[in-house]
């Protein structure tokens, strides 16, 4: 069989990405101080290259002793036992445990081990949730890692040139956070058309094609989906899209590069399925007329940001309130909503926070919240809706999952 293709390397310090063990040889000596003539086995070089267990020594004094013979001997000493197991003798399932809490650089080092290691190092319970925060550039990597049966990856900030599929096998990633990542659309539609199981999914910051919308009708079990700041598709496309994926219950499609067209899109076709939705940052796109359809359509919304929508107006508010379960609203930078109306939320008696910013003063800020003491005002500038968990934190979370197997840099 021959020697397999060295490990490439997954990170600058790292041994290589997914490793092969490569087979070692006793090599055939010559000639040796024991006549070896052929290929052995360490036990059998131990053996041949022991001194002798027993060597005979005789001693005869005159001729009284002749017959006599006194044979001094070496008593062999007994081979002791090791009192400690050996690696080969665990079984597979606690082999497993432990290669569980090594690193990812660390497990494909192992992985280098022996054919057994290697089997087990790319175990897919091992490889369920991987995290690469810090990882600067991804290859062949990606698509080792989503081969290797990943059902969670979070690897956003990254640049990814081709993964390389080796063949056109399907995904079983569910979980997807490629926010802000500098990566082709054709290499994009490459990964996303070999999913069929998304439930979380973050394109935050990509430019995208109709391909890629396409893509996503295949995977109607979305849950959460973040768009945010996209670009390059078509009103068609994402019609479609939202039309296949009814079980949506996050939507972040704010500040993309869209008309009014896409707003027409989305307020005729979001699901009803919706609970939070950031729709912020269209200026002029967004009219009373689309509040209105987006409040009949989702009648179960908590959250919802209608930030930078200049043409948002008081005319909103008993809109608004025919949302019951409205608890978290944002209406930043609605020029068009004079400040002195906004203690009106008083009627909202669910509502838990309100997002105001540059519709209020900072000395007028402490009188409001005097006036609305249900609510918290202006203590979130950033939505989190549908967007997984920050990169900064350190707990390693993927909305609100642990990943297990993280990359060390």
């Amino acid at each position: 069989m021959p020697e397999e293709r060295p490990f490439k390397e997954l990170s600058g310090n790292l041994e290589g990405s997914l490793c092969r063990p490569q087979r070692s040889k006793w090599k055939r000596r010559s000639s040796c101080s024991g006549g070896l003539d052929t290929e052995n086995t360490p036990h059998e070089l131990i053996q041949q290259w022991s001194p002798p267990h027993k060597k005979i020594l005789t001693s005869a004094k005159g001729n009284e002793n002749e017959e006599h013979i006194f044979v001094l001997a070496r008593r062999p000493r007994k081979r002791r036992e090791s009192s400690g197991m050996c690696w080969d003798s665990l079984p597979d399932e606690l082999l497993l445990g432990i290669l569980s809490r090594l690193s990812l650089q660390d497990l494909l080092r192992t992985s280098r081990v022996c054919k057994r290691w290697h089997r087990l190092a790319f175990d897919e319970s091992l490889w369920h949730s991987v995290d690469l925060v810090g990882k600067a550039q991804l290859d062949a990597e990606l698509g080792q890692v989503l081969s290797a049966g990943a059902l969670r990856l979070r690897c956003p900030h990254t640049c990814i040139a081709q993964p390389r599929f080796k063949s056109a096998q399907k995904l079983r990633v569910q979980h997807l956070d490629l926010s802000n990542c500098t990566v082709e659309s054709s290499v994009l539609e490459d990964i996303l058309s070999r999913c069929r199981h998304l439930q979380n999914l973050s394109l935050e910051g990509l430019v995208l094609s109709d391909s890629i919308i396409h893509s996503l009708v295949q995977n109607t079990e979305i849950v959460r989906l973040n768009l945010c700041g996209c670009s390059d598709f078509s009103p068609e496309s994402l019609a479609e899209m939202l039309k296949s994926c009814t079980g949506i219950e996050e939507m972040n499609v704010s500040w993309c590069d869209f008309n009014n067209l896409h707003i027409q899109a989305i307020v005729n076709n979001i699901p009803s399925s919706i609970t939070q939705l950031n729709i912020s940052g269209y200026r002029q796109n967004l009219t009373m007329e689309d509040v209105k359809a987006i409040v009949n359509r989702c009648p179960n919304l908590t959250n919802l940001d209608l930030s930078d929508s200049v043409l948002v107006t008081v005319d909103s508010f008993p809109v608004l309130q025919q949302l019951s379960s409205l608890r978290h609203l944002a209406l930043s930078r609605c020029y068009q909503i004079p400040p002195a109306s906004l203690i009106d939320f008083e009627k909202f008696l669910n509502l838990q926070t309100l997002e105001v910013f540059g519709l209020i003063q900072d000395s007028y800020l402490p009188i409001l919240c005097k006036g609305l003491p249900h609510i918290q005002i202006n203590t979130q500038p950033f939505s989190t809706v549908a967007r997984p968990t920050s990169a900064s934190r350190k707990d390693r979370t993927l909305w609100g999952m642990h990943c297990s197997l993280v990359y060390k840099h």
